[in-house]
């Protein structure tokens, strides 16, 4: 792939800077440091857009929090000029990071998402009898920074863009070792992370010759005729993960198995002719939902927040065959 170059003017012109404030902003509750960037927009763009392009610009320590549903994950919340920083990054770099990207990897990406994800695994279930799944052990928190800039450089040759970057991939977290990890809450680290396992993708796509692959983030499944062939190829990426992406899988969730024994993968339980949602996910959504409607009655939430809450998590649970379910829940 040809390095791109000349991103950064790009980046760093008033009006990608201005879209990514709209993004930034969207959907975010309006503290008073937002309100205080959006009252003096004009400036606050001009400070920011000096400071990128003399080099001067640095990253504000991370706001952390931590939440325990699925699991306990400690999320880094940047302060809202990094975030648009951030906006104006993905704008310009996302056509680069979809192209460095296979088909069959499904987060952060327009059109594909869990729904798609799911949808192709299961088309996957129905042409193979087994599968192999996976998911990495400590995926944010071990990303080796050596290996991030090396990959980001076979893409991009701007040096100031790379000094950006890099300066990004270092900016120390509350917690991780030197050199490793990318903070949960940055929208570059989603990016960061789609990009760092599109080795493994061609891998197993181009040089094992996978018949049936899917991958959201750090969670992969391989199709395959028959179980010796999954056996060969977990060996063969257990040794490329490790030597070269300096990644491990979780020894407790890898497994080879037939697909009859259903599949669970994003929320879901995927057999070749149903999907099911996971009991212990139901389990939280009913959880929540009872949450909300209590806030309701002790007058905390409003009756439109409320109905959106509950209505994308039932959305969701239409995607799977659940109409019975879903009866018990309102009974």
């Amino acid at each position: 792939m040809k390095r791109a170059g000349h991103l950064f003017e790009h980046i760093t012109a008033f009006d990608t800077l201005l879209l990514a404030t709209r993004k930034a902003r969207r959907g975010k509750p309006e503290r008073h440091s937002v309100a205080h960037f959006l009252f003096h927009l004009e400036p606050e763009l001009l400070t920011l857009q000096a400071e990128l392009r003399a080099g001067t610009y640095r990253l504000q320590p991370y706001r952390t929090f931590t939440i325990f549903e699925p699991k306990r994950r400690q999320i880094c919340a940047a302060a809202f000029r990094d975030r648009v920083v951030q906006h104006a990054i993905c704008h310009v770099l996302d056509p680069l990071f979809e192209a460095t990207l296979i088909h069959d990897t499904y987060a952060c990406r327009r059109g594909k998402g869990t729904h798609a994800a799911v949808r192709r695994a299961q088309h996957f279930a129905r042409q193979w009898p087994y599968v192999l799944q996976g998911d990495m052990r400590h995926y944010f928190e071990t990303i080796d920074h050596a290996v991030l800039k090396r990959l980001l450089r076979r893409f991009l040759k701007d040096p100031a863009l790379l000094a950006l970057l890099d300066h990004i991939i270092d900016h120390p977290l509350p917690t991780g070792a030197p050199g490793q990890g990318v903070p949960i809450g940055n929208l570059t680290s989603q990016y960061f992370a789609n990009l760092y396992l599109s080795p493994l993708d061609h891998l197993v796509k181009d040089r094992l010759r996978c018949p049936g692959y899917v991958r959201y983030m750090d969670d992969v499944l391989l199709f395959a005729p028959d179980k010796p062939f999954l056996h060969e190829t977990l060996a063969v990426v257990r040794a490329f993960l490790h030597d070269d992406l300096h990644l491990q899988l979780k020894d407790e969730v890898v497994r080879v198995m037939p697909v009859t024994q259903g599949l669970p993968f994003l929320g879901l339980r995927i057999f070749p002719g149903l999907l099911r949602v996971d009991g212990r996910k139901w389990a939280r959504w009913q959880r929540r939902i009872r949450r909300r409607e209590a806030a309701y009655q002790a007058g905390r939430m409003d009756q439109d927040t409320l109905r959106r809450s509950v209505a994308s998590r039932l959305g969701h649970a239409q995607h799977a065959n659940t109409l019975t379910a879903r009866r018990r829940l309102w009974e």
